[in-house]
């Protein structure tokens, strides 16, 4: 039997910290020292100036997580560590995809696929199309194996 804590599972942290040079590298360096794995890592700056925020996803078991939590708090440039794993949220990727080696025909085809996943067709070309998709992941993937393209 398994026990509750040694289920991996994707865990995330929104951490507030120092808007400095190296930051990142810092906090990236712990995950990597640690060997833990980042599944995805957003930066961007708050309405602060002087203040970031991280959004981070590690795959780990309870016991992991707690510690991961724990090293961050531990470091000076932290100024907040919040668990989002059990938040309700609403992820979204942002995906560009160009289509490419298509005739008119396909273009058209491209175009309705485009307007019934709502994604923006970003650019056009003579014998491409670019895709910009603002989807779940699972419905950029759908999408991927539609136009049967590689990302």
């Amino acid at each position: 039997m398994v026990r509750e804590e040694n289920i991996m599972k994707d865990r995330w942290i929104a951490l507030y910290v120092e808007n400095q040079v190296g930051v990142l590298a810092k906090v990236s360096g712990l995950f990597s020292g640690k060997s833990y794995n980042l599944q995805s890592l957003t930066v961007g700056t708050t309405e602060d100036e002087t203040v970031s925020r991280m959004t981070i996803c590690v795959t780990s078991d309870d016991i992991t997580f707690e510690q991961i939590k724990k090293q961050l708090n531990r470091m000076v440039e932290v100024i907040k560590v919040i668990d989002l794993t059990d938040v309700p949220i609403h992820m979204k990727e942002i995906l560009f995809a160009k289509v490419l080696r298509v005739n008119a025909a396909e273009k058209e085809e491209v175009f309705q696929i485009a307007q019934v996943f709502n994604v923006q067709v970003a650019d056009i070309g003579n014998d491409s199309v670019l895709l910009e998709c603002k989807l779940t992941a699972h419905r950029n993937n759908e999408l991927i194996a539609l136009l049967k393209i590689e990302i």
